[in-house]
This record gives structure tokens, C-alpha cells and sequence, in this order.
């Protein structure tokens, strides 16, 4: 008997800087509307991972963190929340999805998906204005509210915002996340704001480890023999350099508590994250234009799945701006030191203005919110195909 390709529903986005595809879990084939071996196989054939090659080509991903991502939206089992929200970070080499953090950048097209498939009450859709669509985020257990501009009663996406690492203007979205810190720990692990990174091999960094948006480790530029300014180029090209960030954010990762032995590292790729960071210098971006030390605060590269981020990570600049309103961190000494509620970064595509608010309470720091905009679309709808035997 010829074997056949399935037909499941789905929705190709971009949200922030990032793709997807993004499914209702009531679309899904029963076994993979539940954690496990199924639904981890549907998105990996969905994506085309794993590849050895590397591209991805006999699937939806597009050889790239950014856009090797998945999404299942549903309706809210929480009280006072719309919709759930869980993120699936398809490896591209390997037959793993890691769900153990978030999607900043694809949250912003969490609020219009649920919107358009009407998992948020009608009630709460104005005809004109903007809809605040309240999430919550299932891979880290938190609320993230989104407000999508809507016109006619459906979502505005088109628009004259425009985001460094996007290369079309469109509708504005405004994203808060509340109380970031990720997880139930402390959002300094080690209990430090700055500590001591000791790396067997490498050597022994400055390093502030943050648990905001997604558990991230900043070192200085300087430190590790960099100017901060590097493009993409200029670290995906060089193994050697890659290997040793690798070796570096699994070291990190224990400190934080995140996993037990370094070993363990090579199968939680999407977290932690790892940057560098340096105070503001002049620099070109990737796209030719031009940054100036004076409009930014500092700069910052990060790296995500074990190369250079093209812009910034959404969860990770949660983590800069938190990061950066606490005096005494690394990010916050590149940003000029002292105490501030927003901070604007140079990343490889250009800046980005993010707004945080932390609090000390009982010695220890807590995060209340961070505030950023992105913007998000539709590219296209329909139904993505597999074969039947993939699960």
C-alpha cells in the first residue's frame, strides 16, 4: 500500500524578528495534542529537521533559530488569561525540540493568531482599537500581555512601525511581560549580580546570570576578545569561537541550576542563552545603515542555538533591559551604570528600546515588567503536509 501525506491546518507567521508555524492544538492529530513522542515527530518532519545538511529544505524551517520555530495556541485553561501559549525550538542537526523556554519575538503574533481563530471572547474584541489579549505563556508559567491594533473587528497588520531586522513596515504591537523572572527561583541564581565564570580551558570570565525573560549569561566584550560590534559573519564563520560560547554557556548553565552536568547542555540548546556586552560604540549594521554610539545605551550580541543572532532575541532583551535596571550588572555598567526603567541596544540589525521595571524586596531583586514593541503578520495559511507513517 502507497503511504499518504496528511493534511493539519496551520499558520505561517512572523512575530517580531523570528517565523514560525503556529498550530491550534485542536488541529493537531490526537497523539500530538498531548506532550510526547508524537507531537515532537509531527513538528520535527514539519520543520524538516533533523538535517544534516543543515537547510531544512524538506520543510518549513529556514536554517536559522529564528526560524526554526513552532507554536500551539489553545484556549486558556487559566483564570483571567485568553489564550495558552507553547513554544517549540526545533533543532535543525538534531531530533529534538526543546520546550524549556519562550518565544519573545513570536509572541507578538501569539495576540492576533488567537484573535483570528477566535480563542479570545468576542466580547473583549473592540471594533475599533486595540485588543488586550492576555497570555499565558505554558513553557515558563507566566503572563504576557499583548496589545494587538484591531480595524473593522479583525487585527490590523499592516502599518508604518518598523523594527531593525525586519525589512517591511507594519502594525505596532505592544508586548508586556509580567514578573519575567523565568521559572520559580531567584532571577539572580547564583544569588550574585556579577560572579565569577570559571570555564576549564578557556578561562575564567566576569559574568552576570539572569533569570528574566530567559535565563541569560552576559559577559564583556572585552573579556572574551571581542569589540561587541561583530556581525554575523564574524562569529558564524569562525567553529573555533562557536565551540567555545557552546563550552562557556554550558558551564554557565550549572552555575545557574538549569542542568546537573555540562554533558547535559548539548540537549537544552534554547536556553540558556548567552551574550556579550560593551558600552556604546559606533558601528554599521548588517543592512549598511549607520548606528551612533550616542542613540544607543550599549551594545549587545547574543547568540542563540549556537550562533550569533542576525538581531535580538525577544526573551533575551527582556533579560538586557531587566538586567540593565539593576545597578551593578554587567549589562548595567556597559549602560552607564546607575538606575534606569528603559535602555535602547545596538544589536547586528540595529536598535532596540526596551522598558523594564526591578525592585529590591527583602534583598532580593524581583522583576515587575518589561515593556517592548514588535510587530507581526500573516504570511501565509493553510495546511502543512506530512507523511502519515511520522508519527
Amino acid at each position: 500500500m502507497s503511504e499518504k501525506q496528511i493534511k493539519i491546518p496551520a499558520t505561517y507567521m512572523r512575530g517580531g524578528t523570528s517565523k514560525g508555524v503556529f498550530f491550534s492544538l485542536t488541529d493537531l492529530p490526537p497523539a500530538a495534542q498531548v506532550p510526547g513522542k508524537a507531537r515532537d515527530s509531527i513538528l520535527l518532519r514539519v520543520i524538516g529537521s533533523p538535517d544534516p545538511y543543515g537547510q531544512q529544505i524538506d520543510g518549513m524551517g529556514g536554517a536559522t533559530s529564528s526560524t526554526s520555530k513552532t507554536v500551539i495556541l489553545a484556549k486558556s485553561t487559566e483564570p483571567d488569561h485568553d489564550v495558552d501559549y507553547l513554544f517549540g525550538q526545533v533543532s535543525i542537526n538534531k531530533p529534538f525540540v526543546d520546550w524549556s523556554g519562550n518565544c519573545g519575538n513570536l509572541t507578538a503574533a501569539v495576540g492576533a493568531f488567537a484573535i483570528s481563530k477566535g480563542l479570545v471572547d468576542a466580547s473583549r474584541i473592540p471594533e475599533n482599537g486595540i485588543c488586550t489579549v492576555r497570555i499565558w505563556q505554558k513553557n515558563i508559567s507566566k503572563t504576557i500581555i499583548a496589545h494587538i491594533p484591531v480595524v473593522d473587528g479583525e487585527v490590523q497588520e499592516v502599518g508604518d512601525f518598523e523594527l531593525d531586522g525586519v525589512t517591511f513596515p507594519a502594525a505596532e504591537v505592544v508586548i508586556e511581560f509580567m514578573d519575567p523572572a523565568d521559572g520559580e527561583g531567584s532571577m539572580f541564581p547564583t544569588g550574585n549580580l556579577v560572579d565569577d565564570l570559571e570555564v576549564p580551558g578557556i578561562g575564567t570570565f566576569k559574568a552576570t546570570m539572569i533569570n528574566a525573560g530567559i535565563p541569560t549569561i552576559f559577559v564583556s566584550a572585552e573579556d572574551i576578545g571581542y569589540q561587541g560590534t561583530e556581525l554575523q559573519k564574524d562569529i558564524n564563520s569562525d567553529a573555533d569561537a562557536l565551540a567555545r560560547f557552546e563550552t562557556m554557556r554550558a558551564y554557565g548553565a550549572v552555575k545557574m541550576g538549569l542542568i546537573q552536568d555540562i554533558a547535559e547542555a548539548a540537549d537544552r540548546q534554547h536556553t540558556p542563552k548567552i551574550a556579550f556586552v560593551t558600552p556604546a560604540k559606533n558601528y554599521t549594521a548588517s543592512s549598511g545603515k549607520e548606528i551612533a554610539a550616542g542613540d544607543i545605551d550599549l551594545c549587545v550580541r547574543a547568540l542563540s542555538m549556537g550562533k550569533l543572532h542576525h538581531a535580538m532575541m525577544g526573551t533575551a532583551s527582556v533579560a538586557i533591559a531587566t538586567a540593565a535596571a539593576v545597578p551593578g550588572t554587567l549589562v548595567n555598567l556597559a549602560a552607564g551604570g546607575g538606575e534606569r526603567d528603559a535602555v535602547t541596544f545596538g544589536h547586528p540589525s540595529g536598535t532596540l528600546r526596551v522598558g523594564a521595571a526591578a525592585e529590591q524586596v527583602d534583598g532580593e531583586w524581583t522583576a515587575k515588567k518589561a515593556v517592548m514593541s514588535r510587530s507581526a503578520r500573516v504570511i501565509m495559511e493553510g495546511n502543512v503536509r506530512i507523511p502519515s507513517s511520522t508519527f
